[in-house]
């Protein structure tokens, strides 16, 4: 499943492609990858042609598109389909994009071939230079696209990265907290949380209540960084170290960014049909039996140790990542 730097390398290239382009036109040749939208597809295509995209959003793995309806900002009316304010500003509905196992949103130009998993495509208004068609592929049908009602944030921040920031969050992801690359994320409420658990570090940083957007593969990346093991006990957990995983998890998310993200899956592909290839620069996920790197360069002999966890899997070294006498799983 895409990870954070995957769904933000989506948005930054659907951000430059779809923002103020109205749609004009609707296909679903696929009625399972809207199942998530409770009124069917008919209503699915009927509110979302003629609205305009407003911006793309994004919240930990979570991502959508907030609509206004053309016409209504046309007259300056509310909208009841798009959801624009008179001033043809916010909006209250957005697109909402579940990406699943395999998922891909690309932009691609009509005369380019249907692929073959092609299961919802989107028309847009002409733009200079720019692909006509928003296209969902999605080969296994776990992922798809809703309408979804956009509210206002608890803390009145942005609901996410957006190119315009409003205050505005979609509800399926009003529960999950600010992950570490928001410019609103606050470390202290985040560390009043963690010392409030009585858990393990890496069972809360996959808590998304506590802290969005940090899979498997980057938690196991940013232990390794921070040098902290897995089960250290958060409850206990010093000021300082929660500072470091912190700022472990952005460093490894910020470099899997500038590399297009971690694709271990050849169906992963951004907006532009290009993989990721951060997984050649892992230190420990996936490493199982090979030397750590770190310990390697001191001139010791340590090899990266998988063990289960939580029905996954967890990669840490034996030496520069000891597990604590009194950690907590």
């Amino acid at each position: 499943m895409p990870e954070l730097p995957e769904v933000e390398v989506v948005r930054r290239g659907l951000v430059s492609w779809v923002r103020g382009r109205t749609i004009t036109g609707v296909e679903v040749l696929d009625p399972r990858s809207v199942r998530r939208h409770a009124l069917g597809p008919a209503d699915f295509i009927g509110n979302l042609q003629g609205a305009r995209v407003l911006d793309v959003v994004r919240r930990g793995k979570f991502l959508w598109l907030p609509l206004a309806d053309a016409s209504a900002e046309a007259s300056g009316g509310a909208s009841t389909a798009g959801g624009a304010d008179a001033s043809g500003g916010a909006a209250n509905v957005a697109l909402m994009a579940h990406l699943g196992m395999s998922g891909q949103l690309l932009m691609q130009d009509a005369e380019v071939p249907d692929e073959k998993h092609l299961k919802i495509r989107l028309r847009l208004s002409p733009a200079a230079g720019m692909p006509e068609q928003l296209r969902f592929v999605d080969q296994r049908i776990f992922g798809g696209l809703f309408l979804t009602s956009l509210i206002p944030t608890a803390d009145g921040g942005p609901g996410g990265l957006a190119e315009t920031p409003l205050p505005l969050i979609a509800e399926e992801a009003s529960h999950i907290a600010r992950d570490p690359l928001d410019p609103h994320f606050s470390f202290d409420l985040f560390y009043r949380r963690l010392r409030a658990r009585r858990t393990g570090l890496k069972r809360a940083l996959l808590d998304q209540g506590l802290v969005s957007g940090i899979g498997n593969i980057y938690a196991d990346e940013a232990l390794w960084l921070a040098k902290l093991h897995y089960a250290r006990a958060t409850d206990r957990m010093r000021r300082a170290d929660a500072e470091r995983v912190l700022d472990a998890a952005r460093q490894v998310m910020t470099d899997a960014l500038a590399a297009g993200g971690t694709s271990f899956d050849s169906l992963y592909v951004n907006v532009n049909g290009s993989s990721g290839y951060f997984e050649r620069s892992l230190n420990a996920y996936g490493r199982e039996g090979q030397e750590c790197r770190r310990c390697a360069a001191n001139g010791i002999v340590s090899l990266i140790k998988r063990e289960q966890f939580m029905n996954r899997s967890a990669h840490t070294c034996p030496v520069c990542q000891p597990r604590p006498r009194n950690g907590r799983w």
